[in-house]
């Protein structure tokens, strides 16, 4: 399964060096104040990528650390009412082991063959 991930990172990666070669075309973006910039056509596809990723990135990191949060708080809760119920039920030692009484079980019945044809 290792091998199959390395392939798939490999082949994106040399689709994005084929789509770099292709495209590398200057861009001019115009700014404020009549100011105009000139960038590479795949590093400005990198910055408006990351712009776009990072933001979800970040949110998603916030809510993982949020849910870790109140999973801690959950299982301190948990932690702590096991804490409590458990001095309350008294424990058994080993050598006093109560003493299960036998009972004698019935003997078993043997079935018996029904002649055809009778009752």
């Amino acid at each position: 399964m290792q091998f199959l991930k390395i392939l798939f990172w490999c082949l994106l990666a040399f689709l994005a060096a084929i789509f770099t070669i292709g495209n590398w075309t200057n861009v001019q973006i115009k700014l404020w104040g009549g100011l105009i910039a000139e960038v590479n056509l795949p590093l400005l596809l990198l910055i408006v990528f990351l712009l776009g990723l990072l933001p979800t990135m970040l949110y998603y990191q916030t809510i993982r650390w949020r849910l870790r949060q109140r999973l801690a708080a959950a299982q301190n809760a948990v932690d702590t009412l096991r804490g409590t119920s458990a001095a309350a039920v008294p424990t058994l030692l080993p050598d006093s082991e109560p003493s299960i009484p036998s009972v004698p079980l019935p003997p078993a019945s043997v079935p018996t063959a029904v002649p055809p044809g009778g009752a």
